[in-house]
């Protein structure tokens, strides 16, 4: 199974995001969507599961929630937005991968417990990077997730 994660899109979509996320199963958005065209657009390319970030609270994404908790190919993932925020109230146990944005800076860190993925912004990039998504890849016993940039 193949999972796109992306965050930060702050109502734009890259258009190369449509082609780092051909084949994709699932899409993950990590947060500060900035508009509701950001998950449609989205939704053309495969089933979308978002969370709101800081920046979505007044907004058209107002309602989407602050946690979500995934089960594809057997592998649970967690997408919240703010990773520091979530450490403090706790990460749900048997999760393989924790999915967060917010600071615009494209990481994966694997640790004992979970994989951490942080895509970076696909629009608005920070820290010397250049827009970024990321893959998650889960195929029996093989789960990787590593970083695209566009």
């Amino acid at each position: 199974m193949l999972i796109g994660v992306i965050s930060d899109t702050h109502g734009s979509l890259d258009a190369r995001v449509h082609e780092a996320f051909r084949g994709v199963d699932r899409i993950l958005h990590a947060g500060d969507v900035g508009s509701a065209a950001v998950l449609h657009e989205l939704g053309a390319i495969a089933p979308v599961d978002a969370v709101a970030g800081n920046t979505d609270i007044h907004g058209e994404c107002s309602s989407l929630p602050g946690l979500v908790t995934i089960t594809a190919a057997g592998a649970r993932i967690t997408v919240v937005h703010d990773l520091q925020r979530q450490l403090r109230a706790g990460i749900p146990a048997g999760v393989a991968f924790v999915v967060s944005g917010h600071t615009h800076i494209p990481r994966v860190l694997p640790s004992a417990g979970a994989t951490f993925v942080n895509p970076g912004s696909a629009s608005r990039p920070r820290g010397g990077y250049g827009p970024s998504v990321a893959i998650i890849e889960i195929t029996g016993d093989r789960r990787e997730a590593r970083l695209l940039f566009l």
